[in-house]
Parts: C-alpha cells; sequence; structure tokens
C-alpha cells in the first residue's frame, strides 16, 4: 500500500521538535534510508517549535508540515505545553503530532492523547531499535496514512 506522497512525488514537511542533538542525528539517518521524499525542519526548542508552525519572524517563509515528531522534554517550552497549543489553534490542529519522548510515565502517556497527540512512541535507548521506531513511524504516518491537505 502506498500513500499520496510517494504516488505525487510531493515531499513530506516534516516538523522534527527535539533538543538532543544525538536523537536529531538519528532521525535524519533514518529518514535519509527512507523511500518516501521528505523536507525535515528541526527545532530545537518548544518556543522555536511553535515559531515556525505559526510562520513568526524569522519563520515568515516556513511551510506548514505534514507530520510533527514531538519531544516532550524540551527547553524554553516543554513539548506538553507545544501540544496544547497545536491542538488549540484552528490553524494547526489537523497536522498529526507523534509524540516521540524517553518517557514511559503513565501520567505522560495519559497527558499527551488528553491534548490530542494522535500516537505516543518512547525512544528506544539502543540504536539499531531507534531507527527502526523511526522507519515505522515513516512507514505508516507517510506511505499508510492519507494526511490532510
Amino acid at each position: 500500500m502506498s500513500g499520496q506522497y510517494s504516488e505525487s512525488g510531493r515531499p513530506v514537511e516534516i516538523l522534527l521538535v527535539e533538543d538532543n542533538p544525538g536523537d536529531v542525528r538519528l532521525t535524519i539517518e533514518a529518514f535519509k534510508d527512507a523511500k518516501v521524499r521528505n523536507n525535515l525542519t528541526i527545532a530545537a526548542d518548544g518556543i522555536e517549535a511553535l515559531a515556525i508552525l505559526k510562520k513568526a519572524e524569522p519563520y515568515a517563509n516556513a511551510t506548514k508540515p505534514d507530520l510533527i515528531l514531538l519531544d516532550l522534554n524540551l527547553p524554553l517550552k516543554d513539548g506538553r505545553e507545544v501540544l496544547a497549543e497545536i491542538k488549540a489553534d484552528e490553524a494547526l490542529k489537523r497536522i498529526p503530532v507523534v509524540v516521540l519522548t524517553t518517557s514511559h510515565a503513565d501520567e505522560d502517556i495519559l497527558k499527551s492523547y488528553q491534548l490530542n497527540a494522535n500516537c505516543y512512541i518512547t525512544k528506544p535507548v539502543d540504536l539499531d531499535q531507534f531507527l527502526k521506531v523511526v522507519k515505522s513511524i515513516e512507514s505508516f504516518w507517510l506511505e499508510v496514512v492519507i494526511l490532510p491537505s
């Protein structure tokens, strides 16, 4: 089964909100192996992520993402606050948000779903498992699911 982006040829716009440089590098590498073309924008904290999403300066020309990968534990504004703002904003709330975090805490999982996260995935510590997780996100969200235009 192939999704709309692999057929249309339009690159998928992904916003990765992640402050850990190692996890950013791993995610970039995993998406490089993907067969679906994508443009990956990286925000290192919650304030930068919201500025990109709301096209605030200096991001006035930012492209609206098709998918957001969001860490919960971010500096300046944490991922829970970012998720709440995204889902409360009429212009942004339809963008699927995948929470991708190290937290296994039940309260974080419950809170993320209460804030309308589309799914919650815990990051494995092992490199091979982390690459599998990112590739499974790519496979499901970019090949199987039909995303809103």
